[in-house]
């Protein structure tokens, strides 16, 4: 066994193993000191409370003190240990219909993952690109994208992933040794990024979202209603996204036939598709019809869960394959999150915070709207954007009344902004695995990633101007 000797200083090593007990005594401290003082002029001890927990609970996920998983449990039971309301109220909040919902989509996911149709779908995207360097950089975009229209965009890279790293290798790229092999692993994760706003399936936080919307006794927004919303912004992204990879960096490879030779052979070996391969097509196919179709009459939840008792049911999968492929830790994040959000609203906290703090400096609708959408895709570079969604839309929906907008205008801006990271690995999945395929470092990607951002900012905006009032969304 390999033995790795840290050879730091002595107070350097203990440092970076026991900085967070300190932090943790001062926020418990903080929370006590909280706990025993009076609330403000004109808020309830039990909002100033919800709001304690909802600050101590941004600083874990902004510091990432405690994985995101065991913070949105910390933020079911800290409502009741600071006496906000009891257990069994806090604790309904977690059995809400978009928990359910983003349940079933990540079982889905799993079971396209474990049948091999994805990687026959994504195979299929990315065959016959010919000798051409580019159209294999505009298929692997698409065929990301595209996939993540059904799945979310971290399955979909971590299906991709070894593909790509395949074919860079076929190349024969070596790490930080080419040009052509950083663009396919960035052609992969822009494309899970970009295609992973098209739809609800893309990943948690739209569903997050839409859940707090619904915890908040708003109207809900439907499947189609978000994809309609969102499409003009991921076109002009993926199309943004394209030019900029190709014009920022060099094409140093003069033909691609080698891999398309493995893309064919890969197919090749796949051989005939499966029945359960066929029935599980039928399935994704029809669940995205009852979703748009039905999902306002029995809940998005219930189709969801309808599909995965159909997969047992017709034993596409099996219970140890969900074991290995569901992340079972986001759904408590996801769950916390929303019972976080419900208890800052039910309680009147996040409407204080907003007239006290943030109204005076807001003149107009389009003011908040411009901010927050900015200030959602620059924290996404640096936060989980599950996280962004958790902290931004709660303020979000409490200010839009008393500036006079509908409530879905927070979710589709924050929603669809905090899904547009471009630089850091920890702002999604699909940027950690590229990163991890060592072909670039955070020096190579900054500067066209901050031209995305801008991009994916103004067509927001555009999209928000000129878009939206077609479809009855007016700010």
């Amino acid at each position: 066994m390999k033995v790795k000797i840290d050879t730091r200083p002595l107070p350097v090593v203990i440092a970076s193993r026991w900085w967070r007990f300190p932090v943790y005594l001062l926020l418990g401290y903080g929370l006590y000191h909280f706990y025993q003082s009076p609330p403000p002029e004109g808020l309830s001890l039990e909002g100033f409370r919800a709001l304690v927990v909802f600050l101590a609970c941004l600083v874990l996920w902004v510091f990432h003190l405690l994985p995101l998983p065991i913070t949105g449990l910390f933020s079911l039971i800290a409502p009741v240990l600071m006496g906000v309301m009891p257990a069994k109220q806090a604790f309904s909040f977690f059995g809400s219909e978009p928990v359910f919902f983003i349940l079933g989509v990540f079982i889905l996911a799993a079971a396209l993952l474990k049948s091999g149709l994805s990687t026959r779908i994504a195979l299929l995207l990315l065959r016959s690109a010919g000798h051409s360097p580019k159209r294999l950089l505009l298929q692997i975009m698409a065929a990301s994208a595209l996939l993540s229209f059904v799945m979310s965009e971290h399955a979909v890279a971590a299906m991709m992933f070894p593909l790509i790293l395949v074919i860079t290798r076929t190349l024969q790229f070596i790490p930080y040794g080419g040009s052509y092999g950083r663009l396919l692993f960035l052609a992969m994760a822009w494309g899970c990024i970009i295609g992973g706003i098209a739809t609800m399936l893309g990943g948690g936080r739209v569903p997050l979202a839409v859940g707090m919307l619904q915890e908040a006794g708003q109207e809900t927004i439907t499947f189609l209603q978000w994809t309609s919303a969102v499409l003009p912004v991921v076109l002009i992204t993926f199309l943004a996204g394209y030019l900029v990879l190709t014009r920022f960096y060099t094409i140093d490879v003069d033909s691609v036939a080698n891999a398309d030779d493995l893309i064919t052979t890969k197919l090749r070996e796949c051989g005939r598709p499966l029945l359960e391969e066929k029935f599980l097509a039928l399935l994704v196919v029809g669940a995205i019809v009852g979703w748009t179709l039905w999902g306002n009459r029995f809940g998005m939840a219930t189709i969801s869960i309808l599909v995965v008792v159909l997969l047992f049911m017709f034993r596409v999968v099996e219970w140890k394959d969900l074991e290995e492929n569901v992340d079972w830790g986001i759904i408590l994040m996801y769950g916390g999150a929303i019972g976080l959000s419900t208890i800052l609203n039910s309680t009147g906290a996040g409407l204080w915070l907003v007239k006290t703090q943030v109204l005076p400096h807001l003149g107009s609708p389009w003011l908040l709207v411009s901010l927050l959408s900015l200030v959602s895709l620059l924290l996404t570079e640096a936060l989980s954007n599950s996280a962004v969604v958790a902290i931004l839309v709660p303020l979000g929906l409490s200010i839009a009344p008393t500036v006079g907008i509908d409530p879905k205008i927070i979710v589709y801006t924050v929603a669809s902004a905090a899904g547009l990271g471009y630089a850091l690995p920890i702002s999604t999945p699909a940027m950690a695995l590229a990163f991890s395929g060592g072909y670039f470092r955070i020096k190579d990607i900054v500067l066209p990633a901050l031209l995305m951002d801008l991009i994916s900012w103004l067509a927001l905006m555009a999209t928000a101007r000129l878009w939206w009032p077609l479809l009855g969304i007016r700010i």
